[in-house]
């Protein structure tokens, strides 16, 4: 009889695991000459993680608490030779990508949407994943200071277009793809490319997989245009909350933003849009920080070359909302003026835009390097060190902001170096 009720509690307490389980629905794959991206739709929210591993190449990702189909399988996509999966003893999942060489992998979650629910979406690029350096006792508590380069627009939305027929998602491209060569050559930096291709990526998507990599700072780059041609110069923004801080500033939020009714995601989406609301609302240090960001950016770019506004603008941009960092949107030039269509077209002026951000970005990391601290031994102390912001503290802990200044009775965002902080469970 014991021997028979235990076997029924096995059969039960197996039957609540699988039902609490994750299921993989389905896997989709798009493939293009520079990335291969598999798509992961779930049935819920998981934690995830994703490695690389040679000989033979392939990408491991290990999934929590999540199930897939027999039937799911994906042979000979892009750079994807075959897809194998196998459950693990702890109820995860484990999913295996044999590739056809060495690749760099990106990955984010996305949340559910009219057209989707939970999906997790991995990006594969031709090429070796970069390896980290050896790190000593001394510099062991520090961790890189990523930074997300966002170049605007892409695919089906070609952005602004100039005179000639210039298209700003070509231009703001190759300006961040020599920005991630730059800043990848800088100790304690790593970058973050969100598109390095002619592929659209919706705004909600882009602010994800910024937060799914935790991005230190956020760095959108575009091209100005206005009807008459005549306006030139660089002009770099943050997000406003009250409003924007100039009619040119209005208008061109109005025109980035509606970038992404061409997309998938609408901006009529309440829930995230309310979510994005609440998160603005109690980020004044994040704001704070991303003037002093934009700011650095803005006097870099001034020694490349004419200046739209001397200061630093503010507007309502959807794209650096709902961002845990700081984050700046940085408009190269005027793609409308043809003088600076021209020199936007030119690899060298490419690359003095490039160097210019590069300065501005690692002039702001050098203060505000994130410090791993010294945790308490339960783990869930942590020290406030020299340039920590709470929002900085919140990421780095996957926690929200609130729940840290719920945890540790704080009012504001100022914090103290020396103090203790308690991080939540």
């Amino acid at each position: 009889m014991a021997r028979l009720f235990v076997l029924l509690l096995l059969l039960v307490t197996s039957g609540t695991l699988i039902a609490s389980q994750v299921q993989v629905e389905n896997v989709r794959t798009s493939a293009g000459s520079e990335r291969t991206r598999v798509v992961f739709d779930l049935s819920g929210d998981v934690q995830h993680r994703v490695f690389n591993l040679k000989d033979p190449d392939r990408v491991v990702i290990d999934i929590t608490g999540a199930a897939i189909s027999d039937s799911s399988s994906v042979s000979d996509a892009g750079l994807i030779q075959r897809l194998r999966s196998a459950a693990r003893g702890d109820g995860d999942l484990r999913v295996v990508l044999d590739t056809d060489g060495p690749v760099r992998t990106q990955s984010f979650l996305v949340k559910p949407n009219d057209q989707y629910g939970h999906r997790l979406v991995v990006d594969l690029h031709p090429g070796e994943e970069r390896e980290e350096p050896v790190r000593t006792a001394q510099d062991s508590a520090q961790r890189d200071f990523v930074v997300a380069i966002d170049p605007g627009h892409g695919g089906r939305d070609p952005g602004a277009i100039g005179p000639t027929g210039a298209m700003e998602k070509d231009v703001v491209l190759e300006v961040g793809r020599k920005l991630y060569y730059l800043l990848d050559q800088a100790p304690g930096i790593k970058p973050l490319m969100i598109r390095d291709s002619d592929t659209y990526v919706p705004l909600s998507e882009r602010r994800e997989m910024a937060r799914s990599n935790n991005a230190d700072i956020f760095v959108s780059l575009h091209a100005d245009a206005t009807e008459s041609g005549g306006p030139r110069g660089s002009s770099v923004y943050t997000l406003s909350q009250t409003g924007a801080s100039s009619q040119a500033a209005s208008l061109l939020a109005q025109r980035e933003n509606a970038a992404d009714l061409l997309g998938d995601i609408s901006l009529s989406d309440k829930d995230d849009m309310t979510r994005s609301v609440l998160v603005d609302l109690s980020r004044g240090a994040t704001l704070e920080a991303s003037v002093e960001l934009a700011g650095e950016v803005l006097h870099e770019l001034a020694g490349v070359g004419p200046i739209h506004r001397g200061d630093v603008e503010r507007a309502g941009f959807v794209v650096l909302k709902s961002l845990d960092m700081p984050s700046v949107l940085v408009e190269l030039a005027f793609i409308s003026n043809p003088e600076e269509e021209r020199r936007l077209q030119q690899a060298d002026h490419q690359w003095d835009l490039a160097r210019a951000v590069s300065r501005g970005v690692s002039g702001y990391a050098e203060r505000h390097r994130p410090s791993g601290g010294r945790m308490a031994s339960a783990g869930r102390e942590y020290e406030v060190q020299r340039g920590d912001t709470l929002s900085g503290i919140a990421s780095e802990h996957r926690v929200s902001v609130s729940e840290l200044r719920s945890a540790n009775d704080l009012n504001g965002d100022v914090l103290s170096v020396g103090t203790t902080l308690r991080i939540p469970e």
